[in-house]
C-alpha cells in the first residue's frame, strides 16, 4: 500500500480541518476508516436516491373507475437492481477502506452516479392504468343481442361478434334471465361476459379487429347440513318445518318411492333423518346439492339409503346390503298425491251408478301435476280412450303393462313408439273422460290380467356385484355412523 503524505492533500478544502488533524498522525486513517466509509454510503445513497426520484416522477398512476366491479389491474414489476447497486457499493466500500482519500471517495461518488443514472434510465416506465366502465345487461322477454348492442350503441363490434362463427353460438341463443356485462375502456369495448349458468362465463377478449373466446368455470362449494323431522300431518308440512326445500322434500320421497307409498303408507309418527349439501358461490347459497345419506322410519320400519359412486361411474342410492333403492317399478307414477279410490272389483262408479270393477287406482292432486311412467318401457298408446279420457300405455317388457288415464295433456316426446326412462314425466292430471275431478287412474297388469298396485309383489332391484362390496361398505361407513348419531339425538328431543 503506498505510503500517504499529510502534505500532500489540503484537507480542509475537502472534509475540514477535523480530518487533517487526525490524518497528519500515522494511525489516524486506520482508526477512522469507518467515518470515510459512512460519508461515502451517505453520499452515494443520496445521489440514487435523487436520481431515481427524478425518474419516478416522470409516471403517475391514473385511479380505475370499476363501475361497482373488482376489476384486478396489475402493473409489471419493475426491476430496481438494487443488488447489483449493493454488490458495487459493499465491493467500493471495502477498497476506500483500504485507501481512504479523498480523491478515492470522489472517484467513486462520480462513478457510481453514472452508473445509477444508466441503470435507473434503462427502467421501464409504468404505463398509467386505463379507466374502466362495467354495465351489465339482464336479457327481458323480446331482447335480441343487436337490440342490446344497438342500446349501448356498440352496434359496429356485433359484426366481429358474429364473424366468431360456432363460438358466437351462444350469443345468438340468449334467453329472458342471463346476464351480458360489458367492459369499456377509453378506446371503447374491451371485454364482454355471457353468463351461461351459475358456475359457467363466456369470455370475449378484444384483439385488433377481432375478439379471443375463453370460456370460465367457477367451483361450487359443499356445505353439509342435516334435517330430522317427525309427521304429524304430512312429509310435506314435515319437511317444511325441518328446514328443506320442496325441491328436497321430493327427493327424499323419490330415493324411498320404490318401498314407501306415501300416498298410502305414511303414518303419524313417522320420522326421517336426511343429511345433504347446500352448495355456495362466494359465500353465498345457490342452491340444495344432492342427498348424501337419509334415514326414514315408516310404521316402526327402518330404511335406510346411501348414495354411492361405482368404480365405473355410475350414481345411485344404495341399502346398507348394496341393494339398489331403485327398483324396476315405483310404487306410486304422482308425487305426494293421496288416493281416492282403490282397487275394488266390486265399486259402484260414481257416475254411472252402477256396479263396475275399478281395476286401478286413483290418486286425486291439482290439474297440471306431473305424471311419472313408473318403470322403463315403451309407449304403446296415446289418445282418447273411451271413458279413460285422455290414456298413455305403458308396454316394460314382456310381462308388464301400466296405464295412466284421465291426462289433462301430454308430455312432450312421448308418442306411440317412443321409450320412455322410469320416473320421466309422461303426462299431466286432468279429468278428461268419466272423471268427477282432477285425478289419475293408474292400473298394473301382469300378463294381461289387472293386479291391485299397491299390493303387486314388484320385480327386486339388482345389488352390486361381489368386486364393489368392499369399495361400497368403506364408503358408507362414516355416513353410517353420522345417520346414527343425528337420527340418536333427534329420538332424545323427541322423548323430552
Amino acid at each position: 500500500m503506498p505510503k500517504i503524505e499529510a502534505n500532500s492533500v489540503n484537507y480542509n478544502s475537502i472534509i475540514g480541518s477535523d480530518f487533517k488533524n487526525v490524518a497528519s498522525s500515522r494511525k489516524g486513517p486506520r482508526h477512522h476508516s469507518p467515518l470515510i466509509i459512512s460519508i461515502a454510503a451517505s453520499l452515494i445513497g443520496v445521489i440514487i436516491v435523487s436520481v431515481v426520484l427524478a425518474h419516478s416522477n416522470q409516471s403517475t398512476l391514473a385511479k380505475v373507475n370499476l363501475s361497482n366491479t373488482a376489476v384486478n389491474s396489475t402493473a409489471k414489476e419493475i426491476p430496481l437492481a438494487q443488488k447489483t447497486v449493493a454488490d458495487r457499493i459493499e465491493n467500493q466500500v471495502i477498497w476506500i477502506a483500504e485507501k481512504p482519500t479523498a480523491l478515492s471517495v470522489a472517484t467513486f461518488a462520480a462513478e457510481e452516479l453514472a452508473l445509477a443514472a444508466e441503470e435507473i434510465q434503462a427502467m421501464p416506465v409504468v404505463t398509467p392504468l386505463e379507466e374502466v366502465t362495467r354495465v351489465t345487461i339482464e336479457v327481458k322477454k323480446g331482447d335480441t343481442l343487436s337490440s342490446i348492442f344497438s342500446e349501448l350503441d356498440i352496434h359496429t363490434e356485433l359484426t366481429r361478434l358474429l364473424n366468431l362463427g360456432k363460438d358466437a353460438k351462444p350469443f345468438k341463443k340468449i334467453y329472458p334471465g342471463q346476464k351480458l356485462h360489458f367492459l369499456f375502456g377509453a378506446s371503447g369495448l374491451n371485454t364482454i361476459e355471457l353468463e351461461k349458468s351459475i358456475t359457467k362465463s363466456l369470455f370475449l377478449y378484444r384483439n385488433d379487429e377481432s375478439f379471443i373466446v375463453e370460456e370460465a368455470h367457477r367451483e361450487l362449494n359443499k356445505i353439509s347440513q342435516v334435517a330430522t323431522g317427525t309427521i304429524n300431518n304430512s312429509l310435506f308440512l314435515a319437511g317444511q318445518n325441518a328446514g328443506m326445500s320442496d325441491g328436497l322434500i321430493m327427493d327424499l320421497a323419490g330415493i324411498f318411492g320404490w318401498d314407501i307409498d306415501f300416498a298410502l303408507d305414511i303414518r303419524k309418527g313417522d320420522n326421517f333423518t336426511v343429511l345433504y349439501e347446500e352448495l355456495y358461490l362466494e359465500g353465498e347459497k345457490v342452491r340444495d346439492g344432492n342427498i348424501i345419506s337419509a334415514e326414514f322410519i315408516n310404521n316402526g320400519r327402518q330404511y335406510r339409503a346411501f348414495r354411492y359412486t361405482d368404480s365405473h361411474e355410475k350414481t345411485e342410492y344404495y341399502s346398507p346390503d348394496g341393494k339398489s333403492m331403485r327398483k324396476p317399478f315405483l310404487r306410486t307414477p304422482v308425487n305426494l298425491a293421496r288416493i281416492s279410490s282403490y282397487f275394488n272389483l266390486r265399486r259402484k262408479h260414481p257416475i254411472l251408478n252402477k256396479i263396475r270393477a275399478h281395476k286401478g287406482v286413483d290418486y286425486a292432486a291439482s290439474t297440471g301435476t306431473p305424471i311419472m311412467a313408473s318403470g322403463d318401457g315403451k309407449v304403446v298408446h296415446r289418445g282418447k280412450k273411451g271413458g279413460y279420457g285422455n290414456t298413455v300405455i305403458l308396454r316394460h317388457g314382456n310381462t308388464y303393462t301400466t296405464l295412466y288415464a284421465h291426462m289433462s295433456k301430454y308430455a312432450k316426446s312421448t308418442g306411440v313408439g317412443s321409450s320412455v326412462r322410469q320416473a320421466q314425466i309422461i303426462g299431466y292430471i286432468g279429468s278428461s273422460g268419466l272423471a268427477t275431478g282432477p285425478h289419475l287412474h293408474y292400473e298394473f297388469r301382469v300378463n294381461g290380467v289387472h293386479r291391485n298396485p299397491l299390493k303387486v309383489k314388484l320385480p327386486s332391484a339388482k345389488p352390486l356385484p361381489d368386486s364393489e362390496m368392499d369399495r361400497f361398505q368403506a364408503s358408507i361407513q362414516p355416513l353410517v355412523v353420522q345417520l346414527d348419531a343425528y337420527t340418536q339425538n333427534a329420538l332424545v328431543m323427541r322423548d323430552l
